[in-house]
Formats: C-alpha cells, structure tokens, sequence
C-alpha cells in the first residue's frame, strides 16, 4: 500500500479495501511507517480498511508501524468478513513519537476499533482509546505501557489458532498472550520502535505462516 501524502493529518480521509478470493493468499503492508501529524482544529484524520475473505483464504495484514505525532488525532476502523474455514492475522503497532528524534508526545485523540465476523457472526472486537494532553502520565500505567511508547497488538482469527499459544508463550515470555475460540491475541510494549521490532518480526513469522515478512518489514 502507498500513501502519496506522506502521512495524515486532521480532516484526511484515507480507505481502503481487500478482498481474497477462494483458497487465496494474500499479504498486505506498506511501503514506510503511516504517520499520524498535528492536528491544528481537533478534527480527527478518518482511516478504514475493509477485508473480505472467501472460503479456504488467507489474509495477513501487516502494515508498518504508526507514528503518532504531538496534537495528532484518528479515528481507525479495521473490518473484516470471513467466511468458516478462512484465516486472518492481523499486526498493528503505535509509536508515540520517535525517541531517536527526541520527541516527546503530550497530546493525542486516538480511536481504533476492529470487527470482525466470521460467516456472518461476530467472533472479535477490540476497541482502543486515548485521549487527553497527559499521555506521558497515560503510558507509564502497568496496564496500559508500563512507561513504554511502542506498542502493539497481534490478532490470529483462525479455525487453528489455539495450537500456536504454548509455542508462542515459550518463545516469548514477556508477551501478553491468549487463545480462545478460534482466535489468539497477544499485545507487547517496548521502548521504542526498534526493540518492538525486535519481538514483534519474529511472533509475526511465527503466525504468518510465511518464512519472513515482507522485505519493507527488514528495511
């Protein structure tokens, strides 16, 4: 995926929309990391994507990481429809400001609300808030950063799924993980952009089914 903007900022409207044929394979990234700029009125930049997969398919959506800006505000939605036997991973990561350029981000608006059903039924929603100009104070909560500011989260819709927790809790430890019910979740913290990548590549090859992610990803 490109976006020839460079990035998004308030009033932006960016969407986009999938679909995987019967019994296909298909991996959607993007080309550099979506970054989320000041917006100078509080209007929110609106992005969407919509993923549509046929009966034996296989989606991984991993685009790079979010860079989110001082000011910035979004509002993101991720939709998908499987049908019963199709498989969809999901990678998303938020950076709150680049530490190697010292800055330092006070002030977010941030909605990203994931659905998806399968064969026309809810199986998962998430939804992940924040807001406020206190976001330093918001990160170093245990339940939310731990003082961290990259984060994400790791989602594996799949009719599998379950086998893969006790290789991924041995192999990652200090990641947050769980499976249930044709799904696994796992959501990890770092310091910053480049010691996430360094769990997350791996547990997304792991779940990916690929042996390495697409080459953007090793940049």
């Amino acid at each position: 995926m490109i976006n020839t903007a460079g990035g998004l900022t308030g009033g932006d409207r960016l969407s986009w929309r999938f679909c995987a044929g019967e019994d296909a394979k298909l991996i959607c990234t993007s080309q550099a990391c979506e970054r989320i700029y000041r917006s100078r009125d509080g209007e929110p930049a609106r992005l969407s994507v919509k993923i549509d997969i046929d009966k034996g398919a296989r989606v991984n959506w991993i685009p790079q990481e979010t860079i989110l800006f001082d000011g910035c505000a979004l509002e993101r939605s991720l939709e998908a429809d499987l049908a019963p036997d199709a498989s969809l991973l999901i990678v998303e990561a938020l950076v709150f400001g680049r530490a190697a350029m010292g800055e330092t981000v006070r002030r977010v608006s941030l909605r990203d609300c994931w659905t998806i059903r399968r064969d026309g039924r809810l199986v998962f929603a998430d939804a992940v808030s924040f807001a406020g100009d206190d976001m330093e104070d918001q990160l170093q909560r245990r339940a939310v950063a731990k003082g961290h500011r990259a984060l994400a989260t790791v989602a594996l819709v799949a009719p599998d799924a379950e086998r893969h927790l006790d290789h991924v809790r041995e192999r990652f430890p200090d990641i947050a993980s769980s499976a249930f019910a044709g799904k696994l979740l796992a959501r990890l913290t770092a310091n910053e952009a480049h010691d996430l990548r360094k769990m997350l590549i791996p547990l997304a090859e792991l779940l990916s089914g690929q042996n390495a992610l697409p080459k953007v990803w090793a940049a």
